[in-house]
């Protein structure tokens, strides 16, 4: 067996290889031994030799001799790790918090064309309130929380032929039906980054949105909070908002 003596030189060289990789990353065009030498302090024949073994693993490309950039291998690796991230798989754990927190459903949802899908819900029967859609469950854009977000990341062309398509039909007397009061209200989503169903639904739920984001930048789902009406909680917001983050995190979401 290894004493702890002989373990040290590996990890030595690991810390030093990852410090290599974080100056190529940190440089969109090739990047010269003598600045990669200077940027993490390695001797440049310590930084030489590194590389060397890298560019074998296809982990580091040389385009030209002493200057290196990251391999077509570290896409490879990239785009398994992107495919095997799931958002569900992300937000489980994250929601099943956030309901122990308000005691009130916390549902994913997704756009799928003119509607959103519920993919995930965690719930309990103390919330006191009857849940009527379940996951696969589909509602209108321009009447949930979470399809709110989604109209309010399209430009204003494809928020009029979404009302077109639609003809922005209502569920209750609170539902958004006319195209001017929708377009204000998707103002004030992309102003405050959350959304709101107040009643527009559903008579007596009231809801709470904010999205997740993926490694692109690109809105992928939603995070709602329901509630009866009169239970909704403004201190829920910052959480939710955190919520949300700590998703958007976990599937490579920068800001």
């Amino acid at each position: 067996m290894k004493n702890k003596e002989d373990q040290t030189p590996a990890i030595q060289v690991l810390e030093r290889m990852f410090s290599l990789l974080d100056v190529l990353a940190s440089h969109q065009d090739p990047v010269s031994l003598k600045e990669i030498s200077a940027s993490t302090g390695l001797h440049p024949s310590t930084a030489h030799r590194i590389l060397n073994d890298l560019t074998l693993g296809r982990f580091v490309d040389r385009p030209e001799a002493g200057s290196y950039r990251l391999g077509m291998r570290m896409l490879e690796l990239g785009n398994l790790v992107k495919a095997r991230l799931d958002v569900r798989d992300a937000a489980l754990g994250p929601m099943r918090e956030l309901h122990k927190f308000t005691l009130q459903p916390v549902n994913l949802s997704v756009r799928q064309g003119d509607e959103i899908v519920y993919i995930e819900r965690t719930y309990s029967e103390r919330s006191g309130m009857q849940v009527v859609r379940a996951v696969g469950g589909r509602a209108p854009l321009h009447l949930t929380s979470v399809g709110k977000l989604f109209l309010a990341s399209d430009d204003p062309q494809r928020v009029r032929a979404y009302a077109t398509r639609t003809g922005l039909a209502g569920h209750t007397r609170n539902s958004l039906t006319d195209i001017t009061a929708l377009e204000r209200e998707l103002a004030l989503v992309r102003q405050r980054g959350v959304s709101r169903d107040d009643e527009e639904l559903e008579l007596g739920v009231r809801c709470m949105a904010a999205g997740i984001y993926d490694d692109q930048a690109k809105l992928i789902a939603g995070l709602s909070i329901s509630a009866p009406a009169d239970r909704l909680e403004e201190s829920w917001l910052q959480r939710l908002k955190d919520t949300v983050a700590q998703i958007s995190l976990a599937l490579g979401y920068r800001g």
